[in-house]
């Protein structure tokens, strides 16, 4: 603002003062032009007495000859003598600065003298009042700067604190994070709807994006170490058992390698789920395909490999979801799986349409699940009856990765399930928009 306002105001000063120049220079030629008009109708006339009527109210005027003497010469009270006079053949005008007082104003004009010969007529104005207009403009204009100034710098002021605040803010919340490893957020509740409280609301997102991946991670760790726990232990003691008798007894080795074995996909399989669960955030492209299709092939693919009775239906045609294919077939595979090993009798899968949503239910005729465990089967690593989750290779985490993928499309996974007369598991996930 300080530069603008030196810029605009040194233009002004500049113009002004030229403009005001040229108008001086302006009425000193008219003046000279009416000078010599009137030495030239009017030749019986005293030459002093009527340049002395023209003379300036503070100047002088000097008729000079070729050799540069002064034919005439008359002035006001004051220094004007050391003036430079200069002779010439064609009219020019000349500002001549003094160091200790105004500049003056020089008009010089040739005209033809009484005897004939060519001579110049100088007119000289001293520029007091052009000078003290100029300097009273400069005062008028350093006024103005500094009242324009004032203000400027106190809302300056003002709207750098108004904006260093928040960013004052975000490093102390940053910095306190960083030493205390907190998960502290700006309280965005006072902000106007500007670039600043977007800044906030950026931040705080991403301080929820990193804890919420912090947090995961560190129950990834923690499921990990207590889920391998056991596999890690039973492969620790039959590989010690084996050393110490393996050698003597073929039985006893290929029991211990056959658990081992055993052991090792089921850690191959947790860990794989685990990391599943770890990377659900990671969304996938989503394209709209035929749930009714994925469904089909899915039921007819477990009745090859189980040899067991499944039983598929629909009510809907060609039933478009928008999704990730291979998800959404994983979801459907972990609720066909568990249906086929907690039930000996005949599984159902149907998929039907209401106005907005598709839906797929997955029905057993297996032992069911007890109303006060209906919801605590979505949570990681929970298992109603552990010994017979052992027997099947379960893990605990079917039912949550199934639950997070339909989540992450928009759906819902739920269960209902009477105690001895099996369960069903519904999935409604929205329909997708036919172009």
């Amino acid at each position: 603002m300080l530069v603008l306002i030196l810029l605009v105001n040194t233009s002004i000063y500049y113009l002004f003062h030229t403009i005001s120049l040229d108008r001086e220079f302006e009425d000193l030629s008219t003046q000279t032009h009416e000078i010599v008009q009137t030495l030239k109708e009017n030749p019986d006339i005293s030459t002093n007495d009527m340049l002395k009527a023209f003379l300036p109210q503070e100047g002088m005027i000097r008729v000079i000859d070729k050799d540069g003497s002064d034919i005439v010469r008359v002035k006001r009270a004051g220094d004007y003598g050391s003036l430079p006079s200069k002779y010439v053949t064609s009219e020019s005008k000349s500002v001549i600065s003094r160091s200790d007082e105004p500049d003056f104003a020089m008009v010089s004009k040739p005209i033809i003298w009484k005897d004939g010969s060519v001579v110049t007529i100088q007119v000289y104005k001293h520029l007091t009042g052009h000078t003290s207009t100029m300097e009273r403009l400069l005062f008028v204009l350093a006024v103005a700067s500094v009242i324009i100034l004032i203000p400027t710098i106190v809302a300056g002021v003002f709207l750098s604190r108004f904006i260093v605040r928040p960013i004052r803010e975000l490093t102390a919340a940053m910095k306190e994070n960083t030493t205390y490893g907190n998960w502290k957020k700006i309280n965005e509740d006072d902000q106007s709807k500007d670039e600043l409280y977007d800044m906030k609301v950026t931040f705080n997102r991403m301080i929820d994006h990193l804890r919420e991946n912090f947090e995961r991670q560190e129950m990834f760790v923690s499921d990990a170490s207590h889920e391998l726990k056991t596999p890690i232990s039973i492969v620790k003691s039959y590989s010690q058992l084996m050393k110490r008798r393996g050698s003597d007894n073929p039985d006893l080795l290929v029991e211990s390698t056959q658990a081992i074995e055993s052991q090792a996909d089921r850690m191959q399989k947790l860990v794989e789920q685990m990391l599943l669960l770890a990377r659900n955030k990671d969304r996938e492209v989503y394209e709209p395909f035929d749930i009714v299709e994925l469904c089909q092939s899915t039921a007819e693919t477990f009745k090859e490999a189980y040899d067991r009775n499944i039983f598929f239906s629909t009510t809907a045609d060609n039933l478009q979801v928008k999704g990730s294919y291979d998800q959404l077939q994983q979801v459907v595979y972990i609720l066909m799986d568990n249906a086929v090993k907690y039930s000996q009798d005949a599984v159902k899968l149907t998929v039907s349409q209401d106005v907005r949503h598709a839906e797929v239910k997955v029905h057993d005729n297996g032992p069911g699940i007890p109303e006060i465990e209906q919801e605590k089967i979505f949570d990681r690593f929970y298992r109603i009856d552990k010994s017979r989750s052992r027997e099947t290779g379960g893990t605990g985490l079917g039912l949550s990765i199934a639950r997070t993928i339909v989540e992450a499309h928009e759906g819902i996974l739920t269960v209902s399930s009477v105690p001895g007369k099996g369960t069903v598991f519904r999935i409604q996930l929205p329909v997708s928009q036919k172009g």
